[in-house]
Protein backbone atom coordinates (compact mmCIF):
# COMPACT_ATOMS: atom_id res chain seq x y z
CA UNK A 1 0.00 0.00 0.00
CA UNK A 2 1.25 3.45 -0.93
CA UNK A 3 0.47 6.13 1.94
CA UNK A 4 1.49 9.75 1.93
CA UNK A 5 1.71 11.12 4.99
CA UNK A 6 1.38 14.70 5.54
CA UNK A 7 3.00 16.89 8.54
CA UNK A 8 3.91 20.67 8.81
CA UNK A 9 7.04 19.46 10.69
CA UNK A 10 9.66 16.01 10.55
CA UNK A 11 13.06 15.40 11.19
CA UNK A 12 15.30 16.77 11.20
CA UNK A 13 13.70 19.39 13.79
CA UNK A 14 13.89 18.33 16.92
CA UNK A 15 11.17 19.27 18.78
CA UNK A 16 7.41 18.55 18.98
CA UNK A 17 4.84 16.34 19.64
CA UNK A 18 3.69 16.28 16.16
CA UNK A 19 7.09 15.83 14.45
CA UNK A 20 7.48 13.23 16.54
CA UNK A 21 4.55 11.28 16.32
CA UNK A 22 4.53 11.37 12.61
CA UNK A 23 8.32 10.26 12.23
CA UNK A 24 7.27 7.09 14.31
CA UNK A 25 4.19 6.50 12.63
CA UNK A 26 5.90 6.73 8.98
CA UNK A 27 8.89 4.63 10.53
CA UNK A 28 6.53 1.84 12.19
CA UNK A 29 4.55 1.87 8.43
CA UNK A 30 7.86 1.57 6.48
CA UNK A 31 8.90 -1.82 9.45
CA UNK A 32 5.65 -3.07 8.39
CA UNK A 33 5.99 -3.30 4.39
CA UNK A 34 4.12 0.12 3.07
CA UNK A 35 6.07 2.37 0.32
CA UNK A 36 5.59 5.55 2.67
CA UNK A 37 6.11 9.28 1.06
CA UNK A 38 6.48 12.38 3.27
CA UNK A 39 5.65 15.73 2.62
CA UNK A 40 6.62 18.11 4.90
CA UNK A 41 8.22 21.75 5.42
CA UNK A 42 11.81 23.08 5.95
CA UNK A 43 11.43 24.51 9.07
CA UNK A 44 13.83 23.83 12.15
CA UNK A 45 13.43 25.73 14.36
CA UNK A 46 12.40 29.61 15.33
CA UNK A 47 15.60 30.81 13.67
CA UNK A 48 17.14 28.49 10.96
CA UNK A 49 15.62 26.28 8.69
CA UNK A 50 16.46 22.46 7.08
CA UNK A 51 19.26 23.53 4.69
CA UNK A 52 20.00 20.55 2.07
CA UNK A 53 15.72 19.84 0.71
CA UNK A 54 16.60 19.40 -3.01
CA UNK A 55 14.95 16.13 -4.45
CA UNK A 56 13.25 13.52 -2.21
CA UNK A 57 15.34 12.09 0.67
CA UNK A 58 15.75 8.96 1.99
CA UNK A 59 15.00 9.48 5.12
CA UNK A 60 14.44 5.46 7.15
CA UNK A 61 13.09 3.62 3.88
CA UNK A 62 10.97 6.11 4.01
CA UNK A 63 10.54 8.88 1.04
CA UNK A 64 10.43 12.70 2.51
CA UNK A 65 9.89 15.93 0.29
CA UNK A 66 10.78 18.95 2.09
CA UNK A 67 8.93 21.94 0.96
CA UNK A 68 10.51 25.34 1.69
CA UNK A 69 7.97 27.74 3.43
CA UNK A 70 7.58 31.27 2.55
CA UNK A 71 8.61 32.52 5.48
CA UNK A 72 10.19 30.68 8.49
CA UNK A 73 8.98 33.11 10.89
CA UNK A 74 5.24 32.70 10.35
CA UNK A 75 6.12 28.66 10.40
CA UNK A 76 6.93 29.15 13.28
CA UNK A 77 3.94 30.65 13.92
CA UNK A 78 1.99 28.11 12.84
CA UNK A 79 1.40 29.64 9.26
CA UNK A 80 2.84 27.43 7.00
CA UNK A 81 3.61 28.52 3.13
CA UNK A 82 4.90 25.82 1.73
CA UNK A 83 6.12 27.35 -2.24
CA UNK A 84 5.62 24.12 -5.32
CA UNK A 85 3.47 22.02 -2.81
CA UNK A 86 0.02 22.79 -5.19
CA UNK A 87 2.22 21.66 -8.16
CA UNK A 88 3.46 18.51 -6.58
CA UNK A 89 0.15 17.64 -4.96
CA UNK A 90 -2.02 17.92 -8.32
CA UNK A 91 0.64 15.79 -10.39
CA UNK A 92 1.51 13.20 -8.11
CA UNK A 93 -1.42 12.69 -5.34
CA UNK A 94 -3.10 10.19 -7.76
CA UNK A 95 -0.14 7.47 -7.21
CA UNK A 96 -0.92 7.25 -3.46
CA UNK A 97 -3.62 4.56 -2.33
CA UNK A 98 -4.53 6.58 1.00
CA UNK A 99 -3.32 9.84 2.68
CA UNK A 100 -2.91 10.38 6.17
CA UNK A 101 -3.17 13.77 7.35
CA UNK A 102 -1.49 15.15 10.55
CA UNK A 103 -2.98 18.68 10.89
CA UNK A 104 -6.15 20.06 10.41
CA UNK A 105 -5.96 24.06 9.70
CA UNK A 106 -2.85 24.65 7.31
CA UNK A 107 -2.45 25.27 4.06
CA UNK A 108 -1.32 21.65 2.94
CA UNK A 109 -5.06 20.50 4.24
CA UNK A 110 -6.73 22.88 1.87
CA UNK A 111 -4.86 21.54 -0.82
CA UNK A 112 -4.84 17.85 -0.20
CA UNK A 113 -8.59 17.43 0.48
CA UNK A 114 -9.31 19.14 -2.86
CA UNK A 115 -7.35 16.91 -5.32
CA UNK A 116 -8.46 13.84 -2.71
CA UNK A 117 -11.82 14.41 -3.35
CA UNK A 118 -10.83 15.08 -7.48
CA UNK A 119 -9.27 11.74 -7.61
CA UNK A 120 -10.99 9.54 -4.92
CA UNK A 121 -8.15 9.25 -2.69
CA UNK A 122 -9.35 8.43 0.66
CA UNK A 123 -7.68 10.74 3.74
CA UNK A 124 -7.62 9.70 7.10
CA UNK A 125 -6.98 12.65 9.55
CA UNK A 126 -5.49 13.54 12.90
CA UNK A 127 -6.24 16.86 14.19
CA UNK A 128 -4.25 16.35 17.02
CA UNK A 129 -5.54 18.65 19.49
CA UNK A 130 -6.30 21.54 17.31
CA UNK A 131 -9.89 21.48 17.08
CA UNK A 132 -10.79 24.20 19.36
CA UNK A 133 -10.47 27.60 18.46
CA UNK A 134 -10.46 29.06 21.91
CA UNK A 135 -5.98 28.73 21.75
CA UNK A 136 -4.67 31.20 19.74
CA UNK A 137 -5.93 32.82 16.36
CA UNK A 138 -9.75 32.58 17.15
CA UNK A 139 -10.88 35.01 14.39
CA UNK A 140 -8.64 33.34 11.48
CA UNK A 141 -9.88 29.58 12.83
CA UNK A 142 -13.49 30.68 12.84
CA UNK A 143 -12.75 32.26 8.51
CA UNK A 144 -11.17 28.97 7.67
CA UNK A 145 -13.42 27.03 9.42
CA UNK A 146 -16.38 28.27 7.50
CA UNK A 147 -14.09 28.17 4.50
CA UNK A 148 -12.47 24.81 4.88
CA UNK A 149 -12.77 23.18 8.14
CA UNK A 150 -15.88 21.83 8.06
CA UNK A 151 -15.42 20.24 4.75
CA UNK A 152 -12.46 18.78 5.87
CA UNK A 153 -13.79 17.09 8.56
CA UNK A 154 -16.45 15.90 6.60
CA UNK A 155 -15.13 14.52 3.96
CA UNK A 156 -12.39 12.30 5.99
CA UNK A 157 -12.66 8.80 5.54
CA UNK A 158 -11.55 8.66 8.99
CA UNK A 159 -11.21 10.51 12.04
CA UNK A 160 -8.21 9.69 14.84
CA UNK A 161 -8.75 11.03 18.18
CA UNK A 162 -5.97 10.89 20.77
CA UNK A 163 -7.90 10.57 23.66
CA UNK A 164 -11.79 10.31 24.84
CA UNK A 165 -11.49 14.12 25.17
CA UNK A 166 -10.59 14.74 21.28
CA UNK A 167 -13.21 12.22 20.41
CA UNK A 168 -16.00 14.50 22.05
CA UNK A 169 -14.49 17.26 20.35
CA UNK A 170 -15.28 15.74 16.82
CA UNK A 171 -18.93 14.52 18.19
CA UNK A 172 -19.37 18.59 18.94
CA UNK A 173 -18.55 19.49 15.52
CA UNK A 174 -21.16 17.12 14.35
CA UNK A 175 -19.15 14.28 12.65
CA UNK A 176 -20.48 10.86 13.54
CA UNK A 177 -19.22 8.90 16.39
CA UNK A 178 -18.87 5.22 14.07
CA UNK A 179 -16.41 7.88 11.97
CA UNK A 180 -13.91 8.43 15.14
CA UNK A 181 -11.27 5.94 16.24
CA UNK A 182 -9.54 6.63 19.74
CA UNK A 183 -5.80 5.88 19.20
CA UNK A 184 -3.50 7.37 21.27
CA UNK A 185 0.13 8.17 20.70
CA UNK A 186 2.80 5.46 21.03
CA UNK A 187 6.40 5.73 22.11
CA UNK A 188 9.28 3.35 21.12
CA UNK A 189 9.60 1.25 24.05
CA UNK A 190 13.02 0.29 23.07
CA UNK A 191 14.61 3.79 24.15
CA UNK A 192 13.68 3.05 27.40
CA UNK A 193 14.71 -0.07 27.83
CA UNK A 194 18.12 0.31 29.81
CA UNK A 195 17.36 3.44 31.29
CA UNK A 196 20.54 5.69 32.43
CA UNK A 197 22.00 5.14 35.56
CA UNK A 198 20.07 7.50 38.44
CA UNK A 199 22.57 10.62 39.46
CA UNK A 200 24.10 11.74 36.40
CA UNK A 201 22.02 14.22 35.53
CA UNK A 202 22.52 15.89 38.82
CA UNK A 203 25.97 15.47 38.56
CA UNK A 204 26.14 17.15 35.23
CA UNK A 205 24.16 20.18 36.34
CA UNK A 206 25.64 20.47 40.16
CA UNK A 207 21.80 19.28 41.89
CA UNK A 208 22.91 17.43 44.99
CA UNK A 209 21.46 13.85 46.03
CA UNK A 210 19.76 15.08 48.82
CA UNK A 211 18.02 18.28 47.20
CA UNK A 212 14.52 17.08 45.40
CA UNK A 213 14.08 17.93 42.00
CA UNK A 214 10.72 18.66 40.13
CA UNK A 215 11.21 18.13 36.61
CA UNK A 216 8.97 19.83 33.77
CA UNK A 217 9.65 19.18 30.17
CA UNK A 218 8.07 20.98 27.32
CA UNK A 219 8.09 23.71 24.62
CA UNK A 220 8.28 27.09 26.70
CA UNK A 221 4.69 27.85 25.25
CA UNK A 222 2.50 30.27 27.48
CA UNK A 223 -0.17 27.42 27.06
CA UNK A 224 1.90 24.69 28.96
CA UNK A 225 1.27 26.66 32.14
CA UNK A 226 4.64 26.91 32.84
CA UNK A 227 3.88 30.50 35.11
CA UNK A 228 1.36 28.84 37.27
CA UNK A 229 4.12 26.08 38.42
CA UNK A 230 6.76 28.96 38.91
CA UNK A 231 4.01 30.30 41.23
CA UNK A 232 3.34 26.67 42.64
CA UNK A 233 7.39 26.09 43.18
CA UNK A 234 7.91 29.77 45.13
CA UNK A 235 5.03 28.37 47.23
CA UNK A 236 6.70 25.02 47.89
CA UNK A 237 10.34 26.71 48.32
CA UNK A 238 9.04 28.44 51.70
CA UNK A 239 7.80 25.36 52.74
CA UNK A 240 10.75 22.97 51.90
CA UNK A 241 13.88 24.11 51.73
CA UNK A 242 16.13 21.77 49.85
CA UNK A 243 13.97 21.70 46.47
CA UNK A 244 15.00 22.45 42.82
CA UNK A 245 13.14 23.08 39.73
CA UNK A 246 14.33 21.90 36.33
CA UNK A 247 12.48 23.22 33.20
CA UNK A 248 13.66 21.82 29.99
CA UNK A 249 12.69 22.79 26.37
CA UNK A 250 13.15 25.12 23.60
CA UNK A 251 11.58 28.64 23.54
CA UNK A 252 8.22 29.14 21.90
CA UNK A 253 7.90 32.15 22.58
CA UNK A 254 6.99 32.34 26.27
CA UNK A 255 10.81 32.40 27.92
CA UNK A 256 11.17 35.72 28.15
CA UNK A 257 7.76 36.18 30.40
CA UNK A 258 8.80 33.19 32.55
CA UNK A 259 12.40 34.74 33.40
CA UNK A 260 10.97 37.69 34.31
CA UNK A 261 8.68 36.23 36.69
CA UNK A 262 11.22 33.72 38.37
CA UNK A 263 13.45 37.45 38.67
CA UNK A 264 10.15 39.11 40.00
CA UNK A 265 10.07 36.03 42.73
CA UNK A 266 13.68 36.26 43.25
CA UNK A 267 14.07 32.56 43.06
CA UNK A 268 16.46 32.29 40.41
CA UNK A 269 19.20 30.12 42.36
CA UNK A 270 16.34 27.32 42.78
CA UNK A 271 15.49 26.93 39.11
CA UNK A 272 17.12 25.62 36.64
CA UNK A 273 16.40 25.80 32.84
CA UNK A 274 17.91 24.08 30.03
CA UNK A 275 17.07 24.68 25.74
CA UNK A 276 16.65 21.60 24.52
CA UNK A 277 17.37 17.51 25.55
CA UNK A 278 17.18 14.62 23.64
CA UNK A 279 17.89 10.82 23.44
CA UNK A 280 20.02 9.47 26.73
CA UNK A 281 20.53 12.91 28.04
CA UNK A 282 16.57 13.98 28.02
CA UNK A 283 16.21 10.40 30.05
CA UNK A 284 18.93 11.20 32.46
CA UNK A 285 16.79 14.11 33.53
CA UNK A 286 13.44 11.55 34.08
CA UNK A 287 15.50 9.06 35.79
CA UNK A 288 16.64 12.04 38.28
CA UNK A 289 13.21 13.77 38.61
CA UNK A 290 11.19 13.22 42.07
CA UNK A 291 8.49 14.25 40.40
CA UNK A 292 7.72 15.05 36.25
CA UNK A 293 4.81 18.10 36.28
CA UNK A 294 3.17 18.98 33.02
CA UNK A 295 0.34 21.70 33.94
CA UNK A 296 -0.88 22.61 30.75
CA UNK A 297 -4.24 24.93 30.83
CA UNK A 298 -4.72 22.34 27.34
CA UNK A 299 -3.10 19.71 25.93
CA UNK A 300 -4.36 16.85 24.53
CA UNK A 301 -2.08 14.15 25.11
CA UNK A 302 1.09 14.79 26.74
CA UNK A 303 3.56 13.01 25.12
CA UNK A 304 5.76 13.96 27.77
CA UNK A 305 4.11 12.10 30.03
CA UNK A 306 4.13 9.00 29.08
CA UNK A 307 8.07 9.37 28.56
CA UNK A 308 8.67 10.13 32.09
CA UNK A 309 6.41 7.26 33.56
CA UNK A 310 8.70 4.94 31.15
CA UNK A 311 11.17 6.00 33.23
CA UNK A 312 9.41 5.41 36.36
CA UNK A 313 8.74 9.34 37.30
CA UNK A 314 5.95 9.89 39.10
CA UNK A 315 3.52 12.60 37.52
CA UNK A 316 1.50 15.78 38.34
CA UNK A 317 -1.01 16.67 35.71
CA UNK A 318 -3.83 19.25 35.24
CA UNK A 319 -6.93 17.51 34.33
CA UNK A 320 -6.71 19.64 31.10
CA UNK A 321 -4.34 17.09 29.89
CA UNK A 322 -6.05 14.19 27.54
CA UNK A 323 -4.27 11.91 29.88
CA UNK A 324 -5.42 12.66 33.25
CA UNK A 325 -7.79 9.63 33.43
CA UNK A 326 -4.57 7.43 32.86
CA UNK A 327 -2.50 9.43 35.12
CA UNK A 328 -5.94 9.89 38.11
CA UNK A 329 -4.63 7.99 40.85
CA UNK A 330 -2.57 5.42 39.37
CA UNK A 331 0.75 6.89 38.52
CA UNK A 332 0.11 10.50 40.00
CA UNK A 333 -2.01 13.19 40.96
CA UNK A 334 -4.73 15.10 38.88
CA UNK A 335 -5.27 19.04 39.70
CA UNK A 336 -7.19 22.03 38.72
CA UNK A 337 -5.32 25.15 37.18
CA UNK A 338 -4.88 26.41 40.88
CA UNK A 339 -1.17 27.68 42.29
CA UNK A 340 -2.47 26.25 46.21
CA UNK A 341 -3.42 23.00 44.55
CA UNK A 342 -0.09 22.42 42.84
CA UNK A 343 1.48 23.45 45.92
CA UNK A 344 -0.10 21.52 48.02
CA UNK A 345 0.22 18.32 45.22
CA UNK A 346 4.04 18.95 45.25
CA UNK A 347 4.18 18.95 48.95
CA UNK A 348 2.18 15.77 49.49
CA UNK A 349 4.25 13.73 47.37
CA UNK A 350 7.28 14.98 48.21
CA UNK A 351 6.84 13.94 51.58
CA UNK A 352 5.33 10.66 50.52
CA UNK A 353 8.39 8.35 49.00
CA UNK A 354 6.57 5.16 49.24
CA UNK A 355 3.96 6.81 47.09
CA UNK A 356 6.36 8.18 44.50
CA UNK A 357 7.75 4.61 44.38
CA UNK A 358 4.24 2.96 43.80
CA UNK A 359 3.20 5.50 41.33
CA UNK A 360 6.44 5.12 39.41
CA UNK A 361 6.34 1.16 39.35
CA UNK A 362 2.75 1.67 38.14
CA UNK A 363 3.69 4.01 35.19
CA UNK A 364 6.37 1.90 33.89
CA UNK A 365 3.73 -1.04 33.44
CA UNK A 366 1.26 1.09 32.15
CA UNK A 367 2.90 2.26 29.30
CA UNK A 368 4.90 -0.92 28.46
CA UNK A 369 0.92 -2.63 28.48
CA UNK A 370 -1.45 0.71 26.53
CA UNK A 371 0.92 2.62 25.30
CA UNK A 372 3.11 0.17 22.91
CA UNK A 373 3.43 0.71 19.16
CA UNK A 374 3.01 -2.37 17.93
CA UNK A 375 -1.12 -2.40 19.38
CA UNK A 376 -1.06 1.49 17.84
CA UNK A 377 0.13 0.69 14.79
CA UNK A 378 -2.33 -2.66 14.27
CA UNK A 379 -4.98 0.03 14.86
CA UNK A 380 -4.14 2.38 11.98
CA UNK A 381 -3.48 -0.44 9.95
CA UNK A 382 -7.20 -1.25 10.54
CA UNK A 383 -8.58 1.82 9.62
CA UNK A 384 -5.83 1.93 6.63
CA UNK A 385 -7.76 -1.12 5.02
CA UNK A 386 -11.05 -0.35 6.12
CA UNK A 387 -11.09 2.95 4.00
CA UNK A 388 -9.89 1.07 1.21
CA UNK A 389 -12.68 -1.39 1.31
CA UNK A 390 -14.91 1.38 1.69
CA UNK A 391 -13.47 3.08 -1.49
CA UNK A 392 -13.87 -0.21 -3.18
Amino acid sequence: MRVLLISSTFPPRKFGGITESSYLLAKQLVNRGYQVTVYTTNIKDRYSRISDITGVKNVDGMHVHYFRNLSNRLAFMRIYLPLGMIGIIKRELKNFDIIHLNEFRSFQSIIVHYYAKKYNIPYVLQTRGSLPRFVGKKMLKHVYDKLWGYMILKDAAKLIALTPMEAQQYEAWGINKGKVEIIPNAIDLTEFDKLPQRGNFREKWNISKSQKMILSLSRINRIKGLDLLVKAFNELQKEIDNVKLVIVGPDDGYLPNLRELIRELKIEEKVLYIDLLQGRNKLEAYVDADIYVLPSSYEIFGRTILEAMACGAPVVVTESCGLASVVHEQTGIVITSDKEQLSDALSHMLSDEQMRLQFGERGKSLVREKFNQDKTIEQIEKIYESCMSSKQ
